[in-house]
């Protein structure tokens, strides 16, 4: 019998490992490279998982549409493109593409703290990430939205911290997707698209946080597959999304925008 739950698992452990392993060799001086190297496996897992017209790169994105303001973004860890329209640049993984081809964003963090003030703490991180992505057909929160996610590896803090509803709420849904230290994710929903009202009490537009122990990394990468691609992928839903009576049944909150 198939068994989808331990093989998502298996991806959050996969991470886990090769983080792990890292850093019982270079210790926590080198928390730069750590960081770099732990970009380097997630683009590498989603290369293998995402459609063959989708790219990862690392690099920037120019603002053809409205030139003369904010020419270029500053530099994203991670950018899903549509590789049928060629990139302005491309040397290696590094790219400068325009915005149209961009399918996904993604900051990657090693550790996230559950802080206002520190540079690190998910407030500072969700400010800085949502200025940079103001871009006209990126930052766009509606149904043709792309994935704008953060990722941390590890995280200071637990579901209940005020610090995420308040970082949240100043995101305001641009950062539509988070995976806070394996065990918390988080989703922007759009008026409730998709869920039912026992799921939610919002009028507006709201994010839902879920527990799933031991599976955020998994469902956020889940998440990415079906947002970046055109195609029906519903046959594949009970491998993407395992969780007996859908992650609603972990849901922990809503916070209302």
């Amino acid at each position: 019998m198939i068994n989808t739950l331990a093989y998502q698992e298996s991806i959050n452990q996969e991470l886990d490992t090769l983080k792990n392993r890292v850093r019982n060799l270079i210790g926590r001086a080198h928390w730069g490279e750590e960081g770099r190297y732990k970009e380097e496996i997630l683009k590498s897992i989603l290369r293998s998982r995402l459609p063959l017209n989708l790219s990862v790169g690392t690099g920037f994105i120019m603002n053809q549409l409205s030139p003369t303001t904010n020419d270029i973004s500053k530099q994203l860890d991670i950018i899903v493109y549509e590789n049928n329209k060629a990139p302005i640049f491309k040397e290696g993984d590094f790219v400068i593409v325009t915005q149209n081809s961009v399918k996904a964003i993604i900051e990657v963090k090693s550790k996230i703290k559950s802080s206002r003030t520190d540079k690190n703490g998910l407030y500072k991180v969700v400010q800085k990430f949502s200025d940079i992505v103001k871009f006209p057909q990126v930052s766009r929160i509606d149904e043709n939205r792309i994935f704008r996610g953060i990722i941390s590896f590890d995280y200071d803090g637990n579901i209940e911290s005020p610090i995420i509803d308040e970082s949240l709420r100043i995101s305001g849904g641009i950062v539509n997707h988070f995976s806070l230290g394996g065990n918390i994710f988080i989703r922007h929903w759009v008026d409730g698209r998709s869920l039912s009202p026992q799921v939610h009490n919002c009028n507006r537009n709201f994010y839902n946080i879920y527990d799933l122990e031991g599976l955020s990394h998994s469902y956020f990468i889940s998440n990415l597959i079906h947002m970046t691609t055109s195609e029906d992928l519903s046959d594949r839903y009970f491998m993407d999304f395992p969780i007996e009576g859908s992650k609603e049944t972990k849901r922990n909150r809503t916070v209302c925008l």
